[in-house]
């Protein structure tokens, strides 16, 4: 019997997916704990029509990281920090800092996990900053830490 699994099931399949088990196991254990429905006509055109509206969902999602990329890139932040008498930096640029300055020169949120900094910001200078929109989608732009 053909069943679209409902969850993830062991030694079965994964969500969404169509698998041939045996009639038995398909009355007794999946259909009563509500993990897979009958493959039939309609189940097959509902799953057709969830597997397309996902598509499209992560179409808009790589249009925007892109678009988002293309804004981003190339932007120089400023940010401003103080300093002791011997010229060190009073604590240091994290990236929450500089999320916060590159969504305000943006005018778009900017999650700070996704910043690229192997460790805080501790002297001043210009620092090249990578920032991971999606896994393949990534855009550069350049912190200039000053007095």
């Amino acid at each position: 019997m053909k069943v679209i699994l409902l969850c993830d099931v062991k030694g079965q399949g994964k969500k969404d997916q169509i698998v041939e088990v045996s009639d038995g196991y398909a009355r007794n254990f999946l259909f009563p704990q509500k993990k897979a429905i009958p493959a039939d006509a309609k189940s097959l055109g509902e799953l057709r029509s969830r597997e397309e509206s996902r598509q499209f969902k992560v179409s808009e999602d790589r249009k925007a990281a892109n678009l988002l990329a293309e804004k981003i890139k190339d932007v120089e932040i400023e940010i401003k920090m103080g300093h002791g008498q011997d010229g060190r930096l009073y604590g240091s640029v994290t990236a929450k800092d500089i999320a916060t300055e590159l969504a305000a020169k943006i005018g778009q949120d900017v999650d700070k996990r996704k910043l690229q900094l192997k460790e805080p910001i501790k002297a001043y200078g210009k620092y090249t900053v990578e920032i991971k929109i999606l896994a393949d989608i990534s855009a550069k732009f350049i912190v200039h830490v000053h007095d």
